[in-house]
């Protein structure tokens, strides 16, 4: 069995985000249930719902701890239902989450080398003691057992998988120019979860859909994706921004090689975006953008939303 637990479906600054003073942004603090609020992304698993591990730790993870109840202690004086932490890139928004977790709880980061890496270089991340949370470099296109901190196997195993993406905007400066990411490297990587039996993928950022990329995906049963813009210059046709969705290493809804037109054909059973931007209509239920989405097949992912594979 295979237990999720969406923490957050928001991109970076959640929604409503905390300076953004558009429409749909006021419609989810005044309440209007067609705008409910989110989280910046992230994904609990659990095969028991006893042991939870969580797919990126957002900076909201504190109030998503708070707002879900299977990730809350139950025994003793200070306790823990999470039993390790699986990252799937090194943005703020998947990482800056690890610093509430701070309060010497045993459990287990696991990542890629090179995800490790940026922690390692930034002595902040050291509140993290080593000797408590053991930090576990994971290999790519290898399953490895999620284990908690003393080394228990869970039940679920993952792949961690390179997609195309971007490095991080906090190291642009330092790129030298270089900052895509054509799915090789390993620093933006989807996740495949598994009990043996049932496989969900969880892909919140990616550029584009690759050849080797649809061939993974064909016939899943489930993929939640990267739904973050609607249109590739959505940012910049709202003056949000200078950026389009490929610059920021998102793949956009629409469009040509958009992800609506990419999973076509590909045959998976249920099909959820997440990590959705403030802009993106997508998020009313109440929009066009909706409906088309809909049509398509596709899902838009809420905070709370629980997904069972058994």
């Amino acid at each position: 069995m295979i237990h999720a637990l969406v923490l957050g479906a928001a991109a970076g600054g959640g929604f409503p985000q905390w300076n953004s003073n558009a429409e749909a942004c006021n419609r989810a603090r005044a309440g209007d249930p067609a705008a409910l609020p989110r989280h910046q992304a992230s994904l609990a698993v659990s095969a028991d719902g006893e042991r939870w591990f969580i797919i990126n730790a957002a900076p909201d993870l504190r109030q998503q701890i708070a707002e879900n109840r299977a990730l809350q202690p139950r025994h003793g004086l200070r306790s823990t239902p999470i039993a390790g932490v699986l990252l799937t890139g090194g943005e703020v928004d998947g990482i800056a989450g690890l610093l509430t977790l701070r309060e010497r709880q045993p459990l287990r980061l696991m990542a890629t080398p090179e995800v490790l890496g940026l922690l390692d270089a930034n002595p902040i991340f050291e509140v993290l003691n080593r000797a408590i949370v053991p930090r576990e470099a994971v290999p790519l296109e290898q399953w490895f057992p999620l284990r908690d901190a003393e080394g228990a196997e869970s039940g679920l195993r993952a792949l961690l998988f390179p997609v195309p993406g971007k490095v991080p905007l906090f190291m642009e400066a330092a790129a030298d120019g270089t900052l895509a990411l054509d799915g090789e490297e390993g620093g933006t990587v989807g996740v495949a979860i598994g009990d043996g039996e049932r496989v969900l993928f969880y892909i919140p950022g990616c550029a584009a859909m690759t050849p080797a990329l649809a061939a993974r995906l064909r016939g899943a049963e489930l993929v939640l994706f990267d739904g973050t813009l609607w249109r590739d210059d959505e940012m910049i046709t709202a003056g949000l921004g200078p950026k389009t969705g490929q610059r920021m290493g998102h793949i956009s809804a629409t469009g040509p090689a958009g992800a609506l037109r990419a999973f076509e054909g590909l045959g998976v059973a249920r099909k959820i975006f997440v990590h959705i931007n403030n802009s993106n209509p997508v998020l009313l239920a109440d929009s066009p953008e909706r409906a088309v989405a809909a049509a398509a097949g596709w899902e838009v992912a809420r905070d709370g939303m629980e997904i069972l594979l058994a």
